[in-house]
């Protein structure tokens, strides 16, 4: 399974913090996404505030118990370090020795098909910039993994 966050952003006014991404430099809602290892959307979270970080989204969701209860691995960026031993992450940091980078290259390589299934998600022009209530996000987003589903299906 390949875990990754993404944000869907929405119009805001500067007092609503909780919406805004440093990150990003956005308001936005974060969202995160279970793919397969061929770039399937297999699931989509609710939504969270956009100053949410991945890894406090995943233990949200509970996404790494979910991943060990089903006996499966998961891929994650950088953004899940720390979040389970189930949820393989690349190593941080500079100056890391040949095999660490080249062991990265690969993670990257894996985790690539996960990056694909957020684009498809976020073809559909609903998903590009919400004009509606946040909290909404993660229902919309639901909803076109369906259709999404339904199309390939």
């Amino acid at each position: 399974m390949i875990v990754d966050g993404t944000l869907i952003t929405c119009d805001r006014v500067a007092a609503d913090r909780p919406f805004y991404s440093g990150k990003h430099k956005q308001h936005g809602m974060n969202i995160q996404v279970v793919a397969a290892p061929d770039g399937e959307p297999l699931w989509t979270s609710w939504s969270l505030p956009g100053a949410v970080r991945d890894t406090r989204a995943a233990r949200v969701w509970k996404i790494s118990e979910r991943i060990e209860a089903a006996g499966l691995i998961g891929l994650g960026d950088k953004g899940y370090v720390g979040l389970a031993d189930v949820v393989f992450c690349p190593f941080k940091g500079r100056g890391k020795p040949q095999w660490k980078k080249d062991a990265n290259s690969a993670d990257a390589k894996l985790r690539s098909p996960g990056e694909r299934a957020i684009a498809q998600l976020k073809q559909w022009d609903i998903l590009r910039r919400l004009r509606c209530c946040p909290q909404r996000a993660g229902e919309i987003t639901r909803a076109v993994l369906v259709l999404q589903l339904r199309e390939a299906g």
